[in-house]
């Protein structure tokens, strides 16, 4: 058979195979490759033969997604791997863009004519964007421009909406309907509200909020692997969720329940939401690494985490439980500097700062200095220090406290009786808790340099 007629039996054949067949690349090494959010994964490569011809093929299916041929210099092309897994691609190396065609694919033959088409739209949309530049804003002139970029929108979403019908099952569809912003409807405010701008606001975000992923398509897998679904993911949780945890929390649950249609579509979301918080380094963000592990992972509904990550998992998620902000702070009794038993609990302050640190620690030598020098200012004012030294040798803490006249209240428990290492889950030093007076935790893990600023704006801010 020949090379480039293999694609002609293509539907009833397992595994994929894709032929490459481009003019002017004798021995070129080609890359396949494909997309998961906005990273880029290589899958296989080959060199073409003195003809320029080559084949990606294997006995299993590929993951549909949005594929690329990687060429030299990363020029590279993009094309749809959906059910149609034995297909010719003919193109030039020179310009392999504008010179692409496929033979057994007609998912990709339309989705060529899509990209070509959305291109020309949004550079029509562009030119007329450019001549607002200079226009007096309001003026005759300006408002014919505003018009013209009016009805190139439309335009533009109406290709959207018919590519997306003309290809509805299919990834395309899929990828088409996407693109369609989500258009909130005009928003209406009883008269005699008070403030009706800010409700109009508030209305108008909290409506394009709820239906954000309304285009996204969650029993179509093949946005997995597209820079379609984490785009998206990415963007709602970093310009549309208030970063507070129980708005994130509702909203992860949401996006679970949404994705629960396809098990690729859960595992996808459910890792992506896992690993994004779990990487956060934004205050309070450990309570959303907390309800994920106990909503999909520790609940034995991710069945594709390994046994050793599910009980790493548990273990960090028991020495986070404690100390979520928001929480009433766990009891500490242990002895003391002054050589009596110190509680927690009895101490009477506005705010508590909970302080671990180690007399030897090269950072704590930066910090402690600083937390004095603010805690003799600002101790007459409702602020106490309960220092806590994960070091076990006296000595060395002792003439510390002594040498540098820290005079808050220095708390001793060498042997962890308190167990405050497993309960604040001290894993290094310095490490700063603030709490309030009721000592519920309200900060965590912040620099001792920010401290001020965070009491300072607690106090402005609080609502008691």
């Amino acid at each position: 058979m020949a090379l480039a007629s293999l694609a002609t039996v293509a539907s009833s054949q397992t595994g994929h195979s894709v032929t490459i067949l481009a003019n002017d690349a004798p021995s070129v090494k080609l890359r396949l490759a494909y997309h998961v959010g906005n990273q880029q994964y290589v899958r296989d490569s080959l060199v073409t033969d003195a003809d320029g011809k080559g084949r990606f093929m294997g006995s299993d299916r590929l993951p549909a997604g949005v594929y690329m041929i990687v060429l030299p210099d990363n020029l590279f092309f993009e094309f749809l791997i959906d059910e149609d897994q034995h297909f010719d691609i003919r193109f030039s190396k020179s310009d392999p863009v504008a010179t692409i065609s496929f033979t057994g694919s007609e998912e990709n033959t339309r989705f060529v004519e899509y990209q070509r088409k959305w291109k020309t739209l949004q550079e029509e949309a562009m030119k007329i964007n450019g001549r607002m530049a200079g226009l007096q804003p309001g003026s005759p002139e300006a408002s014919a421009v505003r018009k013209e970029l009016t009805e190139q929108e439309k335009k533009m979403k109406q290709y959207l909406r018919e590519t997306a019908e003309t290809n509805k099952g299919t990834l395309l569809g899929a990828i088409a309907w996407s693109v369609i912003p989500v258009e909130a409807p005009a928003v209406t405010v009883d008269p005699g509200t008070p403030n009706p701008d800010s409700v109009s606001r508030l209305r108008s975000y909290l409506y394009f909020k709820d239906h954000f992923f309304d285009h996204i398509d969650f029993s179509e897998p093949g946005l997995i692997r597209s820079p379609v679904l984490g785009g998206k993911l990415d963007q709602f949780f970093r310009q549309v969720v208030v970063q507070m945890p129980d708005s994130i929390n509702k909203e992860a649950d949401r996006l679970l329940d949404m994705s629960a249609v396809n098990s690729d579509m859960f595992q996808y979301v459910a890792v992506w939401l896992m690993n994004r918080f779990a990487a956060s380094e934004i205050m309070g963000h450990d309570a959303v690494v907390v309800h994920l592990a106990d909503r999909v992972y520790l609940a034995g509904k991710a069945p594709w985490a390994a046994e050793e990550y599910i009980s790493d998992l548990r273990k960090r998620v028991e020495r986070l439980r404690p100390n979520l902000i928001g929480m009433k702070a766990p009891e500490l009794l242990m002895g003391s500097f002054a050589g009596h038993y110190v509680s927690l609990y009895d101490v009477k302050a506005d705010f508590t700062i909970l302080y671990f640190w180690e007399p030897d620690c090269g950072h704590c030598k930066e910090s402690t200095p600083i937390l004095k020098e603010f805690y003799e200012k600002n101790r007459s004012s409702g602020i106490e220090v309960f220092a806590v030294c994960t070091h076990h040798e006296r000595d060395k803490w002792e003439k510390y406290i002594a040498d540098n006249s820290l005079i808050w209240i220095n708390g001793w428990d060498p042997e962890r009786m308190s167990r405050f290492d497993s309960l604040y889950n001290v894993e290094s030093t310095p490490m700063v808790y603030i709490l309030d007076h009721d000592k519920k935790i309200i900060a965590k893990r912040i620099s001792v340099e920010d401290i001020p600023a965070f009491i300072d704006a607690y106090r402005k801010y609080q609502v008691h």
